[in-house]
């Protein structure tokens, strides 16, 4: 059985979900009606197969229901980041179409925000409500808890990076599959690799806007597993979550290993984690030292894999594939991987080279062409893929004569810190409008918990000015208009940033110097730091 409805009808009080830290449960035959009654608010809105709504929530109880919902309305549905400013909020709403709106009470401050910019859109609130939202759960109770006339497969759509800053969406096509019949493929990926089955036990300790918690919690529920939901991570907490629950599955991100290695040794060994039969990690790299540790306290069970919301590819390595190809993200499980030199030709193993993907070949596509594009934005469709058809998310690395990938850079310099994807070009966007601000660049510098910092380097106006000073006040001003980590956490300024006289900023040298690549510019001066 691979649905919730029909887990529903055979195990009706068995838990769909639970949350970690209040114990709420929702079971199945919960789940099941009060998403059927999601549904029909969705049709009542006017909302048909291949239409798109939106949702802004923490992690909160309603999450699943509103997002099974969509499912089986037949409609794609966009997670908004909860820590997203209005008007970033309000691009990706109006990219991905979306006619509905669902916040939660949890991002009042910015749906408050967002109000005016979306008065034209259904708009809901869970957990509670503000002027401007109706109550999701009292129109929903107003519905049958029955299945709708035509259910029809919907499916998530998320957005992922873009050369100017700005996130692109990816939109697939809707499962053609009957409904009830259409499997998630990180159902089978997770039967396959790490043991999934409907007795599993999940913790999903991430937010659930992110494109892996999400579609790995609801493969989970479509097997027929339990999903244990943290509200917001705490290392301790996830410990005592593994115990409480006799969790069998997690996936994690690099941070999260590295906050749960600090703890005190009396609270790392207080708490039994024995029930785990497999764990993985992804979202960025994980330091060699940290995952050792990992499998020397959790012994060999801990997963990774290398892909992206665009789907064109999916490394994976297990513990001890990895003890013997230490920082390999593995073998690509899915499609073809290619190491290609600036001209698109393929190079020798162990040479770096741009990541390619080049889709199977079979009858419906006999050129192995790019699986996926990116919503209203042909321009960087076509950027994103090879004069064979093969694509690219923008990573660099290299594979050994055995086929394992290793990493070696990142997506367009991307900032990775603590999972979270941050696009350098929307800072820098921002900051070269202040009036103080001559020039900027914003790169990435080595962090010891989150991974990567934000570093804005500033060519000020005047470079006789208290940099101090100016490093407050444009702090003041990123955190005015950019979610919080988004903001640069570190300041440096020069007298001049290296451009090539066509305007092109080699913004490889800066990042370079703090990753101790080279040595800083002579015009370097002491870096402020903001707090966290």
């Amino acid at each position: 059985m691979t649905h919730p409805y029909k887990h529903a009808a055979a195990t009706p009080d068995k838990p769909a979900f639970i949350m970690a830290g209040t114990g709420e449960t929702v079971t199945f035959a919960q789940l099941d009606a009060r998403a059927n009654q999601g549904a029909h608010l969705i049709r009542s809105l006017g909302l048909k197969r291949g239409d798109a709504m939106a949702m802004m929530m923490d992690n909160s109880p309603r999450y699943f229901e509103v997002a099974w919902a969509a499912e089986r309305a037949g409609v794609y549905l966009t997670c908004i980041s909860s820590k997203l400013m209005a008007s970033e909020a309000e691009y990706i709403i109006r990219d991905g179409d979306c006619r509905a709106f669902v916040a939660s009470k949890g991002t009042a401050g910015c749906a408050e925000t967002l109000l005016p910019l979306i008065d034209d859109l259904d708009r809901f609130m869970v957990d509670g409500t503000i002027h401007g939202y109706k109550s999701w759960e009292d129109a929903c109770a107003q519905q049958p808890t029955t299945p709708i006339a035509d259910p029809s497969p919907g499916q998530i759509m998320l957005y992922s990076s873009g050369t100017t800053g700005k996130p692109k969406g990816v939109r697939f096509a809707l499962p053609e599959e009957p409904y009830g019949e259409n499997v998630s493929p990180l159902m089978m990926i997770g039967q396959g690799l790490y043991g999934f089955n409907p007795d599993m036990i999940y913790l999903s300790p991430a937010p659930l806007y992110h494109a892996a918690p999400l579609r790995w919690s609801m493969a989970v529920q479509q097997l027929g597993g339990t999903v244990v939901v943290m509200e917001r991570f705490d290392a301790e907490k996830a410990l005592e979550a593994i115990e409480r629950y006799k969790v069998t599955h997690a996936q994690w991100v690099p941070t999260h290993f590295i906050r749960m290695l600090k703890l005190p040794e009396e609270a790392r060994r207080k708490y039994d984690v024995s029930s785990l039969k497999a764990v993985w990690h992804a979202a960025a790299p994980c330091p060699v030292p940290v995952k050792e540790a990992m499998i020397d306290w959790w012994g060999p069970i801990i997963g990774e894999y290398y892909a992206g919301t665009e789907g064109n590819g999916f490394h994976n390595i297990l513990s001890p594939e990895w003890l013997t190809h230490k920082g390999s993200v593995g073998k690509n499980l899915t499609t073809i991987t290619h190491i290609c030199d600036e001209d698109g030709n393929e190079v020798p193993p162990r040479t770096e080279g741009a990541i390619y993907f080049e889709a199977p070949v079979t009858e419906l596509n006999p050129t192995g062409a790019a699986p996926f594009s990116y919503h209203n934005d042909p321009e960087k469709t076509k950027e994103s893929t090879s004069a064979k058809g093969w694509t690219t998310l923008g990573d660099v690395g290299w594979m050994d004569e055995e086929g394992y990938l290793y990493l070696t850079d990142r997506k367009s310099f991307m900032i990775i810190s603590g999972g979270v994807n941050i696009y350098p070009a929307e800072i820098e966007n921002l900051l070269v409008t202040h009036p103080k601000v001559a020039d900027v660049a914003v790169v990435s510098a080595p962090h010891e918990e989150m991974g990567e910092q934000v570093v804005a380097v500033i060519q000020p106006r005047d470079m006789s000015a208290d940099h101090e000073a100016l490093a407050a006040e444009l702090a003041d001003f990123a955190r005015a208009n950019l979610s919080h980590v988004k903001c640069p956490r570190r300041w440096e300024f020069r007298a001049e940033l290296p451009r090539h006289d066509t305007g092109k900023l080699y913004k490889r040298l800066l990042r370079d110097e703090f990753w101790g690549k080279t040595k800083p510019a002579e015009t370097t001066t002491p870096p402020a730091e903001q707090a966290a």
